[in-house]
C-alpha cells in the first residue's frame, strides 16, 4: 500500500463528511439568517417560532435519520458480505410501512400505544421472508436483493390496494408514507434521539467480532465467533434502526444504501471506519439532500418528500455498483436443452381455448347484482350491461396475452427464467412515458399515450442492454438493472402525486391497472395490436429456439446476433407498453404465464408462445374479473390484484429454483 494510499483512507472519509456537512450547511443557512434578523414585534414572533418549531427540528431529525439508516445499511452490509444491502434493497423500510397502514386501518389504537411495535413487527417479517428465500441460494447477494425488491413492491401493491378503498382515512399518509421530514415539535427527533443511541451503543459493541468476519467464516468461528448469533445480532440490530425510522418519518429510500458505498469509496476499511463514517456521512447526506429539497421546492418544501427524492438519487447509484457484485445465477439455456418432454398437441390447444371461453363467458355472464348477490346476468339485461363489461373483459384478455409473450421473449432471450416486462423494469419505462404525455399534452389521447408508452419502454430496453452488454447479459445484473428503474419511477410518481399536480391521481389510477375507464375504441385497438405484435412474435420463433442455445451455436447456425437481440427487445417493448396502458405496469402476468407454459410441457418457442399468450389472457381477465367482484360496490384495479397474486408467486418460485 503506498503512502497516499494509506493517507487517503486515513483522511478521505472525514474530508467527505465535511464537504458533505459544508453543502448542507450552506442550503440552512438562507432560513436560519433569516430568522436571526427577524425583528420582533408585538406578540408572536412567527418567524422565530418557525425557526424554533420547525426548521431545527427538521434538521435535527434529517441528522438523526440519515445517520441511523445508514448504520442500518452498513450493519446490513457487513454481516452479510453484501455491498447492495440496505433497509430498502432488502424490503425492511417496506415492511415496517405496510404494517403501520394495516395498523391504521384495523386497529389505530395501537398507533398510540405501540407505533413502533407495529413497525419492528412489519420489519421483522420483511426480513425473515428475505432470509428465507435467500437460504436456499446460500444468502448470495443477488438472491437476498431481488427477493427485498420483491418484497417491497408487493408491500407497495397491497399499500395502492388499501389506499384505494380507503382513500379518505389514508391519503393524508401517502406525503408521510414517502418519506416526508417535516416538523411542527421537537417530539419527533426527541424520541428518536435516545432509542436509535441504545442501538448504536450495542452495535458498537460488536464492532470487534464483526471484524473477524474478514477472515472468513471457517476462520471467525476458529477465534470463538459464534456466526448465527452474531449475524441474529447485527441483523435485528439493522432492522430495529429501518424500523423505528420509518415509524417515525416514513420511508426514506437509499440512504443506507448510498451512505456505506460513499465512506468505502472514501477509504473506509474496517468494521470500526465503516460504522462510524458512514453513519455520519449519511447524516449530512440526509441534511444536503433535505435542504435542497426545501430550497428547490420553495413553498411546497413541506408538501414534497425528502425520502423520494432521495430514492430518484439513490436507483442510479444501484446501477452503477452492479458491475461490481459477485453473482451465481441459474441459466435458462440449460433447463431448456435438457428438457424432453412430448409437446401437447391439437386436442391439448383446443382445452385450453376453451378454458380461455369459459373464464370470459364467467367475466361476462357472472357477477354482483345490485344488492350485492352472486347471480347470473339476467337475458333482460344484456343490452345494457354486456357494453360495459365487453371492453374492459378483451381489453383485460389481449394485454394479458401480450404480457406473457413478452415474458416469453424476454426470458429466452436472456436466458433468464425470472425475466418478465414487469421484474426488469420495461412497464416502469411505459409509465415515464405516460407521465411525459401528460405533462406534453393537456388530455393525451389513446395515439399519444400509446406512442410516449412505447418510447419509454424502449428507452428503459435501451438503459439495460447497456449496462447488461458489460456483463454479457448475466442474468442477475438484468434484472437487477430493471428493479432500480422501477423504483426510481416509482419516486419520481410519489413526488407528482405529492407535490398535488393533479395530473397525478391520473397516473396513479392508470398504474394501478383499472379498466373502469376503457372504452370501445381503446379494446379495440388494444386487441389489434395484440393480434399484429404476437403473430410477428410467432414469426420469430426460429429466433427464439437458437438462441437459448447460446450465442456461440446461434452464431454458427447464421443468425445475426446484435441485429436479432434488438428486434426482439424492440418487440418486447412494443408488447409491454401496449398491455401496460390498460392493466398497469406491475401486473407480474408477464412472469407467471411462461413459466405455467413450461409447466404444462410447452419448451419449444412457437407452442409456449402460443400458451403463455393464452394463459396470460386467462389471468388477467380472472383479475380484472375477482377485481370488480370481491369487495362489491368497490373495485380492485386487476392490474394490482394480479400483483398481489404475482409477488408471492415469484416468491415461490425463487425458494423452488434455489
Amino acid at each position: 500500500m503506498t503512502t497516499m494510499t494509506f493517507h487517503w483512507q486515513r483522511t478521505g472519509p472525514a474530508l467527505t463528511t465535511l464537504a458533505l456537512a459544508v453543502l448542507a450547511a450552506g442550503f440552512a443557512f438562507m432560513p436560519i439568517r433569516a430568522a436571526l434578523q427577524a425583528v420582533p414585534g408585538e406578540g408572536y414572533d412567527i418567524g422565530r417560532m418557525v425557526f424554533l418549531y420547525s426548521t431545527l427540528p427538521r434538521m435535527a431529525t434529517a441528522l438523526i435519520c440519515g445517520a441511523a439508516l445508514a448504520l442500518s445499511g452498513a450493519l446490513f452490509q457487513q454481516v452479510l458480505r453484501n455491498p447492495l444491502a440496505s433497509p430498502t434493497t432488502l424490503g425492511i423500510s417496506a415492511g415496517a410501512n405496510l404494517a403501520l397502514v394495516l395498523a391504521m386501518l384495523w386497529v389505530p389504537g395501537l398507533l398510540g400505544i405501540g407505533r413502533d411495535i407495529v413497525a419492528l413487527i412489519g420489519s421483522g417479517t420483511a426480513a425473515a421472508l428475505v432470509f428465507l428465500l435467500g437460504a436456499r441460494r446460500g444468502f448470495s447477494p443477488f438472491s437476498l436483493v431481488l427477493s427485498g425488491l420483491v418484497i417491497s413492491l408487493w408491500c407497495g401493491a397491497l399499500s395502492a390496494v388499501l389506499m384505494l378503498l380507503n382513500e379518505r382515512y389514508l391519503v393524508s399518509l401517502f406525503i408521510w408514507g414517502a418519506g416526508s421530514l417535516s416538523q411542527q415539535s421537537w417530539a419527533i427527533p426527541l424520541s428518536l434521539l435516545p432509542k436509535l443511541a441504545v442501538i448504536a451503543l450495542l452495535a458498537g459493541l460488536i464492532i470487534r467480532p464483526l471484524s473477524l468476519l474478514d477472515l472468513g467464516d471457517s476462520g471467525a468461528s476458529a477465534l470463538g465467533v459464534r456466526l448465527s448469533h452474531l449475524r441474529f445480532l447485527a441483523v435485528t440490530a439493522a432492522v430495529a434502526l429501518a424500523a423505528f425510522v420509518t415509524s417515525a418519518v416514513g420511508v426514506v429510500g437509499f440512504i443506507g444504501l448510498v451512505a456505506p458505498t460513499i465512506a468505502r469509496l472514501s477509504g473506509a476499511r474496517r468494521p470500526a471506519q465503516m460504522l462510524i463514517w458512514s453513519s455520519l456521512i449519511g447524516a449530512c447526506l440526509l441534511w444536503f439532500a433535505d435542504g435542497a429539497v426545501q430550497y428547490l421546492a420553495g413553498p411546497m418544501a413541506d408538501f414534497l418528500p425528502t425520502g423520494a427524492v432521495t430514492a430518484i438519487f439513490g436507483s442510479p447509484l444501484l446501477l452503477l455498483l452492479l458491475p461490481r457484485l459477485k453473482t451465481r445465477h441459474r441459466v435458462l439455456q440449460e433447463q431448456i436443452r435438457h428438457v424432453h418432454r412430448h409437446a401437447p398437441g391439437l386436442r391439448a390447444g383446443l382445452l385450453a381455448v376453451a378454458g380461455l371461453g369459459l373464464i370470459v363467458a364467467l367475466a361476462l355472464f357472472f357477477g354482483r347484482s345490485v344488492e350485492g348477490q352472486w347471480t347470473l346476468l339476467d337475458r333482460s339485461l344484456f343490452a345494457d350491461i354486456l357494453p360495459l363489461r365487453l371492453p374492459p373483459v378483451f381489453a383485460a384478455l389481449a394485454s394479458g396475452a401480450m404480457l406473457a409473450v413478452a415474458g416469453s421473449i424476454l426470458q429466452r432471450l436472456t436466458g433468464n427464467e425470472m425475466a418478465s416486462p414487469e421484474v426488469l423494469g420495461i412497464s416502469a419505462g411505459a409509465t415515464i412515458g405516460v407521465t411525459v404525455a401528460l405533462f406534453v399534452f393537456a388530455v393525451p389521447g389513446l395515439g399519444a399515450q400509446l406512442g410516449f408508452a412505447s418510447a419509454g419502454s424502449l428507452l428503459v430496453l435501451m438503459v439495460i442492454f447497456l449496462f447488461a452488454m458489460r456483463s454479457g447479459l448475466a442474468p442477475e445484473r438484468v434484472l437487477l438493472a430493471g428493479i432500480a428503474l422501477s423504483a426510481m419511477v416509482d419516486a419520481v410518481v410519489g413526488v407528482l402525486a405529492a407535490s398535488g399536480d393533479p395530473r397525478a391521481m391520473f397516473l396513479m389510477r392508470w398504474m394501478s391497472g383499472s379498466t373502469y375507464n376503457v372504452t370501445g375504441t381503446t379494446a379495440v385497438t388494444v386487441c389489434g395490436a395484440a393480434l399484429i405484435l404476437v403473430a410477428l412474435a410467432v414469426l420469430a420463433r426460429r429466433w427464439l429456439d437458437i438462441l437459448p442455445l447460446g450465442p456461440t451455436a446461434a452464431t454458427a447456425l447464421g443468425l445475426p446476433l446484435s441485429r436479432t437481440r434488438l428486434l426482439l427487445f424492440a418487440l418486447a417493448g412494443l408488447l409491454s407498453a401496449a398491455a401496460t396502458l390498460c392493466v398497469g405496469p406491475l401486473s407480474f402476468v408477464g412472469l407467471m404465464g411462461p413459466h405455467l407454459a413450461r409447466e404444462a410441457g410447452l419448451t419449444r418457442a412457437r407452442p409456449q408462445l402460443i400458451g403463455a399468450a393464452l394463459i396470460g389472457a386467462a389471468l388477467m381477465v380472472m383479475a380484472d374479473w375477482v377485481g370488480r367482484t370481491i369487495v362489491y360496490p368497490y373495485q380492485i384495479p386487476a392490474g394490482l390484484v394480479s400483483a398481489l397474486v404475482g409477488a408471492p408467486f415469484l416468491m415461490l418460485l425463487m425458494r423452488r429454483r434455489g
